[in-house]
């Protein structure tokens, strides 16, 4: 299941919208930033129900 979300780069401060597949269930990765082009550490929390619950990000430095 995808779905977009609009994330913000804990770099440049940018929001922007990226897809996310919630059919692996909670998971974490690294993709690049839309504007500044560096790379950014999400992590998605996906319920029993495949629901989405949170999404976070981090610099790859913390």
């Amino acid at each position: 299941m995808l779905e977009f979300v609009v994330i913000h780069c804990p770099y440049c401060g940018e929001g922007f919208e990226t897809q996310v597949d919630l059919s692996a269930g909670s998971q974490s990765y690294v993709e690049d930033c839309a504007v500044c082009c560096k790379p950014i550490e999400i992590a998605l929390r996906v319920g029993d129900e495949g629901e989405l619950l949170e999404v976070s990000t981090r610099t790859d430095r913390e």
